[in-house]
């Protein structure tokens, strides 16, 4: 862990905000998060030099279109941005986080047995009747808050 993600995981532990609990090195599909917090589908990337190279920017582009393609949420903060000024990449993170709480998170793709006709077509499983659930809170939050 570098000197910058150390902070900022310093940071992350101590947010008061419900709900907010990040993980280091989260894994999420073939990639590892700096840092997500999956309830609320968000990851937080801390970067170095090295990603502003012409070689790794196409492979972070890639790299966030897949986080992106699950419903996952991107900041990116640079290392000298968390070690020097971490209140302004807070109150960015926590902007972010209120926003979330205004809207909830996008549902995730639906399962892959699902779009291939494989297993899972015969009976409804118990993850369509979850996202249906879901789908039915979100409708219900979205009527509520515009009358």
């Amino acid at each position: 862990m570098t000197d910058a993600e150390r902070k900022l995981w310093w940071h992350l532990r101590h947010l008061p905000i419900e709900h907010s609990h990040f993980r280091r090195q989260a894994t999420i599909g073939p990639y590892f998060a700096d840092f997500a917090c999956h309830e609320r589908r968000l990851v937080i990337e801390v970067d170095g030099a090295q990603h502003n190279q012409p070689e790794n920017v196409a492979g972070d582009a890639e790299r966030s279109a897949c986080l992106r393609a699950q419903g996952y949420r991107i900041l990116r903060f640079w290392n000298n941005d968390v070690l020097k000024n971490i209140d302004s990449v807070m109150e960015a993170i926590l902007a972010v986080m209120h926003q979330n709480e205004a809207s909830p998170p996008p549902l995730p793709p639906p399962h892959r047995a699902k779009m291939r006709g494989g297993r899972g077509t015969e009976r409804p499983s118990r993850a369509s009747n979850t996202n249906a659930a879901t789908a039915a809170s979100v409708e219900a939050i979205a009527k509520r808050t515009n009358p």
